[in-house]
């Protein structure tokens, strides 16, 4: 699985990252900056939690 951001709709509610901080790391402002990280195995939930509570639907989750 791998994570895929459109950081042209990211807000930078950081709302990812403080369910998965492993997995979603922001840049110096605050924004997501995951984009193409492989999430790792066993992390696929945590992944698919930080996606779902994005207010702006800008993390996509692909296999």
């Amino acid at each position: 699985m791998k994570i895929k951001v459109d950081r042209t709709i990211c807000a930078g509610h950081a709302l990812c990252a403080a369910r998965a901080p492993d997995l979603y790391s922001l840049d110096d402002d605050g924004f997501c900056n995951a984009d193409e990280v492989q999430v790792p195995a066993g992390r696929e939930e945590a992944a698919r939690l930080g996606a779902a509570v994005c207010p702006e639907k800008a993390i996509t989750l692909h296999d």
